[in-house]
Formats: C-alpha cells, structure tokens, sequence
C-alpha cells in the first residue's frame, strides 16, 4: 500500500452561466514515504490547487486522496504547507511563530520544557535559532522563508507540502534554502511534495517529477524518475549526464505542452 495515494482525483469549480470549470481530472499518483516529489506544469494546469487537496484545503469533487490508509477530507497537523508568502504574523517573534503551532499540536503530550526545546530544535534545524526573538519585520525574504520551513516541521507533519516556496526570493537566496531543504530531507527522512516552476530546482530536489498536462482538465502527462545519488552537490551535477537527461526530458515536455497551446489559439 503507497503512504500517499491520490486515487482518480479531480476539482471542478463553479463558472459563469451555470458552467463548470474542470481544473483537474483523474489525477492518479502514488507516493512512497520518506519520497520527495516535484510537481511542474505551466501556469493554471492546477498544481497548487493539486497541493491545497492533498492539504485538505480544497475538497475534491471526483475521486480521493488516502494518506496512510484515511482520506484526506479536510486541514490536519499531519499535512503542513510552507507557501510562497512566508504568512509570518508580523506581531509575533519567530519563537511566537513557531509557538502557535507547536502549541495546538503538541499542547497536551509535551510539557512547557519539551517545547521550548522543540522549538529551539526546529528554529536550530534552519539556522534560525538566533534570530528567535526577532519579529518578521527584521528579517530577510529567505530568513522569513527558513522560519515558515521550520514552523511547518515542528508540527512533525507526515507531509510537507511546499508550493513555490522559494519562488520570489533572489538566486543566491534560493539556492542556499533548496541545499537547507535537502539537508533537512536527508536527516528527517520526511515526505516531500514540491509546487516549482524551476527545471533545475525540480531536478535538484526530487526523487521523481510529475508533470501536468495544461489545463483545462489538467492531469498527470508524465512521471519522471531522478537517478541521482544522494547527497548531491549541485556544481558537479551540473554537467553530470543523468542530471542533464534529466532536465532535456522535462524540457521537453514542457516545450510541447506550450507549442500545444499556441496551436490551439
């Protein structure tokens, strides 16, 4: 049995005069625990709304999602998001940040002592741990960034779900927290979904690459493998011959995904 299953799934929404919209259809994936996943498309094929069902922020009209054998029907702990906008409370000190959800999860099973470690230990785990009692206003865009990681990961998720999270931030910035996620995915062994638009940052990251048809009814068009040993190191893989297969085939996709469209306006 896959640890995530997304079982036929697809999201229609209501449109002008009584029309529906199909977003996404029959989208059928299964996730191995402890497996990290990029998800790529052009813009409205319905990766993020893809995301927001496996979160449980968006029901599915057709088909299901089962995480570990329950279905996925509404937000739980057990699915924590990290999106493009850090969504920080700009009141509270990153320790707060932190706090809130640690709090609701944990409130009852760990004593005052045990979180405030775990919370040090996750602010620690994306070298934030200095910057505990600063507010959001006094940090960088990838600082802001590494705080949101850490928030979602001291609610020990069974997913992190990252939706171009490192999608407006500079290069040197983004390159420094995709080698922080793959650090952090190396010593917790989590299970990663990832939303990019990025060639490069999909196969970097990712164990496999899901590539979407373009919408309307956007589904799954191909399912590429990444036959990269891990730890990698994105300089030597740069000219690696797997790692350059790797991003013709996406490419590639994507290229006739686009030429498909312009044939049809």
């Amino acid at each position: 049995m896959s640890y995530l299953k997304i079982d036929h799934a697809g999201k229609t929404f209501p449109a002008s005069g009584g029309r529906e919209n199909v977003v996404l259809q029959d989208v059928r994936l299964d996730i191995a625990k402890g497996e990290f996943v990029s998800v790529i498309g052009h813009s409205g094929c319905g990766k993020s709304t893809l995301l927001n069902m496996i979160a449980g922020l968006t029901e599915t009209t057709s088909g299901g999602i089962i995480l570990e054998g329950r279905e996925v029907n509404a937000p739980g702990p057990d699915r924590a998001v990290v999106f493009q906008n850090h969504s920080l409370l700009p009141w509270l000190s990153v320790y707060d940040n932190v706090k809130m959800g640690v709090q609701k999860v944990f409130g009852r099973t760990k004593t005052k002592a045990e979180r405030h470690d775990w919370i040090m230990q996750n602010l620690d785990l994306v070298q934030m741990g200095h910057a505990a009692h600063k507010r959001p206003g006094e940090l960088s865009g990838g600082m802001k960034q590494r705080v949101g990681i850490a928030r979602a990961l001291a609610m020990e998720p069974k997913l992190l779900l990252l939706d171009e999270p490192f999608g407006a931030l500079d290069a040197l910035t983004r390159a420094h927290l995709q080698d922080a996620v793959m650090e952090i995915h190396a010593r917790l062994g989590n299970t990663m979904i990832m939303i990019t638009h990025d060639v490069d940052e999909a196969v970097l990251l990712a164990d496999r690459i899901v590539m979407l048809t373009n919408g309307p009814a956007a589904t799954v068009g191909e399912v590429l493998e990444v036959p990269l040993a891990r730890p990698r190191d994105r300089i030597r893989l740069a000219s690696h011959p797997d790692y350059v297969r790797a991003r013709e085939a996406v490419l590639r996709f994507l290229y006739e995904r686009h030429r498909f469209v312009e044939a049809a306006e």
